[in-house]
């Protein structure tokens, strides 16, 4: 996926994100791996300066955050793009509050899949 659509960049600079080779290294994993984990919906992938890269707010320890695959999952099922995916993971919510990741990340995925489920059908 590209940092920018046209329309601007995908998420904000603010926002970290780790090469690939780098998540391979934290999962353990082949750097081909992750890509097929991109592939497969369970991670999220941009560019940035070329690189493909993936939200560090995507792993805790040497694993993949609980419940983001899924939620991804139901997103793509109801017609998302992986872009509006990754702007609305990222994206305030006051009724949260904060963001979808930050949720999830708090062990909150259940909520969030809910949310998605609503959006997505």
């Amino acid at each position: 996926m590209s940092e920018t659509n046209g329309t601007g960049p995908v998420l904000s600079d603010d926002i970290a994100v780790l090469p690939a080779t780098e998540v391979a290294e934290i999962l353990s994993v082949p750097r081909t791996r992750v890509h097929q984990l991109i592939k497969d919906g369970q991670l999220l992938s941009l560019r940035r300066e070329g690189t493909t890269c993936v939200p560090a707010d995507f792993l805790e320890g040497n694993a993949v955050v609980k419940g983001l695959s899924g939620t991804i999952t139901v997103l793509r099922d109801g017609g998302y793009p992986d872009i509006d995916i990754l702007r609305w993971l990222f994206t305030e919510d006051e009724s949260l509050p904060g963001t979808p990741i930050a949720a999830i990340r708090a062990g909150r995925h259940r909520e969030i899949k809910r949310r998605a489920q609503a959006m997505a059908f």
